[in-house]
């Protein structure tokens, strides 16, 4: 028999003001991460290196507050529409 792991909701509770105090390039790096693109193919797009998206990974996950870049990929994806809004108007 085998047993159930207890599973904890995700809660993905980031508001518009949180998202708004992350750069512009964190906020592309974030609308990327979305998609769950690799830091290669990241740099790649961006035209930067794999170091400097590591570097905005880890800069976005602390300011989110999120345990993970698969969390703030969660995030962006809950939150694409407001991440791309704030990107036509910056």
């Amino acid at each position: 028999m085998t047993a159930v792991a207890e599973t904890r909701p995700f809660d993905i509770s980031v508001d518009v003001a949180t998202l708004a105090r992350l750069t512009d390039r964190e906020r592309e790096v974030l609308r990327h991460l979305a998609k769950g693109e690799s830091n290669r193919v990241l740099a790649r797009q961006l035209g930067i290196a794999e170091r400097t998206v590591r570097a905005h990974v880890t800069s976005v996950v602390r300011k989110l507050g999120v345990a993970s870049r698969f969390e703030a990929g969660l995030v962006a994806f809950h939150h694409y529409e407001a991440l791309v809004d704030q990107a036509i108007a910056s």
